[in-house]
């Protein structure tokens, strides 16, 4: 990803956005799956750390080569 990330918290439309998914269900079957970047919730409300979404992508990239 060469696009920088907000140093604030994402929300799962954030990474919709960022990663051209299909739809913020995808977000939510990746976490339900263990495959996503970590994320944590805020009272009901899903966010994830940029850090982690870096690490994240950092380790798909690692896998993919």
């Amino acid at each position: 990803m060469r696009a920088s990330l907000p140093d604030q918290y994402l929300a799962p439309e954030d990474l919709v956005i960022l990663f051209r998914l299909p739809s913020v269900e995808t977000v939510y079957q990746w976490r339900r799956k263990g495959i996503g970047p970590r994320g944590f919730r805020v009272g009901r409300y899903l966010r994830f750390d940029p850090d982690d979404v870096r690490a994240w992508v950092e380790s798909q990239r690692k896998g993919a080569a």
